[in-house]
């Protein structure tokens, strides 16, 4: 009965190599690739290169084929006409879009500046409530040591700088 179960397990294993599995839903394929990322794990897993960014080729300033809507353009100088419109329009949305970023970069970074500026306020606000709760609890036990002083001066000094103000070093 033992030698029954080895069997079959021995041609599932053999059925499971032999087959290749086929990815339904990108679930199924993320996770074939993790597994085959898994296999070897002393192998460094490839990362790509981000992709850099798209360059619009440039038009010119000086056009030579200058086309109007006159009676004597031909049937063939459309095309040329559609071509170069569709580049500068081209361009332009690529000026647009490239000046929307840097606004949305430029709003991000200073976002980020005032996040950092109000973290440092609240740590030297509860910086200083801290050493004073620690200063109070020993002038009540009766010893004051000059290090808690010397630090609870230091983080008011801190604390007034921090309010626009530069020292200068």
């Amino acid at each position: 009965m033992a030698l029954v179960g080895k069997v079959e397990r021995s041609r599932r294993e053999k059925n499971d190599v032999e087959k290749p599995v086929i990815a339904r839903t990108a679930c199924d394929l993320q996770r074939l690739k993790l597994e085959k990322l898994m296999k070897n794990a002393d192998k460094l897993a490839p990362i790509p290169e981000r992709p850099k960014e798209k360059n619009t080729p440039h038009v010119p300033d000086f056009v030579r084929n200058v086309m109007g809507s006159s009676a004597g353009a031909g049937s063939g100088e459309f095309h040329v006409y559609r071509h170069l419109r569709r580049k500068e329009y081209a361009r332009q949305k690529f000026i647009q879009e490239k000046g929307e970023k840097e606004i949305m970069e430029e709003a991000y970074h200073k976002k980020i500046e005032e996040n950092r500026k109000a973290a440092e306020e609240r740590t030297a606000k509860k910086r200083a409530k801290r050493l004073k709760k620690k200063g109070k609890k020993q002038k009540k036990e009766g010893t004051v040591s000059s290090t808690a002083s010397e630090l609870q001066s230091d983080s008011e000094s801190e604390a007034n700088n921090s309010g626009g103000e530069k020292s200068a070093h």
